[in-house]
């Protein structure tokens, strides 16, 4: 989007096609495009039709507050989720910090967080198009500048600074730390002398994680979307948090039964959170559950009553069998099951074929756990307890 273009959209005169857009039933359509362009180049038409497009996107990001945001279709994509943005402004918030340089701030997610959140906010953003959209969504100035160049001038010891390295190239979204932009070793130079919190994406490995930050990766109403570092004003730690409810197991220096395999298949199956196993806290929890895994290396924990956790998903276990396929399509005609819900871990297989060639067929419906154990791969047919969320 050019700049020019981006300044006609937030201002006054482009309201009232906004509006319009808006109330397009499908704003992609051709009869829409139509519409708009009686009355608007066709530029203008499309720039317009295309924000109905990422506000209805937006939705589940932003929820209502969407209808009056600004959008890019790269800066949406990697925007933050409000509920985990608004997580992140009260834990800086809570550190005792007031003031936010946000590098490279995009459309401005995290940044109206920090400002709603009470804190003094300076945000930079390298794009000027999408730093004329930021401004509008955020109701102050945002910079335009190089993050790399502006930091020394922009920050003091009493300022967090908040960094969501660009993660996308010319062939699309990257996880590669060589493709991040402002680059990987600003991002650790960052983390080491400054107070800092920096978004990453959860697939991070673990051995690039800086020494000394604390590490935390996020779910939000189960979906694991992001790593964060943070550094200066927070101590090392190694975390995953869950959202909505802000729940948060950490590591800690008790020593672990890690490893420790189940005997037996027992009453109770406990499928972890996902910011739970990518944070390598699934030993951590068994031993809170009293729990064990399933097999060595694989994420399911199982035990002989259930416990109530907001870490994982619990399945009270109904019956045990062999996961063949044979075994599997007997049981599912025996049973005349017609919904079947498939999981599993740890076995070379596509639970949606695997459905297909089963012809699930009955009034019945099942959840089924296909996974490895000491003794062999296994079936196991759950029921799911109550919902943690």
């Amino acid at each position: 989007m050019d700049p020019s273009d981006a300044r006609w959209l937030v201002s006054a005169e482009a309201a009232h096609a906004l509006a319009q857009a808006a109330a397009e039933q499908d704003p992609t359509s051709l009869a829409a495009a139509e519409r708009l362009r009686r009355s608007l180049p066709p530029d203008r038409a499309a720039a317009v039709l295309g924000q109905a497009v990422l506000r209805r996107r937006a939705v589940a990001k932003f929820g209502r507050a969407a209808s009056g945001l600004f959008f890019t279709a790269d800066g949406l994509e990697q925007a933050t989720r409000g509920s985990v943005a608004a997580w992140r402004a009260e834990r800086v918030r809570a550190a005792g910090l007031r003031r936010v340089l946000d590098l490279g701030c995009g459309v401005g997610a995290d940044a109206l967080a920090f400002v709603e959140a009470g804190l003094d906010v300076v945000a930079v953003e390298s794009n000027e198009a999408t730093a004329v959209l930021a401004a509008a969504n955020l109701g102050r100035e945002v910079l335009v500048g190089d993050a790399v160049q502006l930091v020394a001038d922009l920050a003091d010891d009493h300022t967090a600074i908040f960094c969501d390295p660009a993660r996308r190239t010319s062939t699309g979204r990257t996880w590669r730390v060589e493709d991040l932009s402002p680059p990987w070793s600003f991002v650790t130079e960052l983390l080491e002398r400054r107070a800092a919190c920096v978004k990453l994406g959860p697939g991070l490995p673990h051995a690039l994680i800086p020494d000394r930050v604390a590490a935390t990766w996020v779910s939000d109403g189960g979906d694991l979307v992001e790593l964060s570092l943070w550094s200066g004003a927070w101590q090392p730690a190694r975390a995953a948090v869950l959202l909505p409810t802000g729940h948060e197991l950490e590591a800690d220096e008790r020593p672990l039964s890690a490893g420790v395999v189940a005997p037996s298949i027992g009453n109770t199956l406990y499928e972890p959170d996902p910011a739970v196993i990518r944070a390598g806290l699934v030993d951590r929890l068994a031993d809170e559950l009293g729990a064990a895994r399933v097999q060595p290396g694989i994420a399911y924990l199982v035990g002989p009553e259930r416990r109530d956790t907001a870490f994982a998903t619990a399945f009270e276990v109904l019956d045990v069998m062999d996961a063949g396929e044979k075994a599997l399509r007997a049981w599912v005609r025996r049973e005349r099951i017609g919904t079947l819900e498939i999981k599993k871990r740890g076995i070379d297989i596509d639970p949606a074929a695997l459905r297909r060639r089963l012809k699930p067929s009955g009034a019945a419906s099942a959840t089924v756990v296909l996974t490895p154990t000491p003794a062999g791969a296994r079936a196991l047919v759950v029921r799911r307890s109550i919902s943690r969320w």
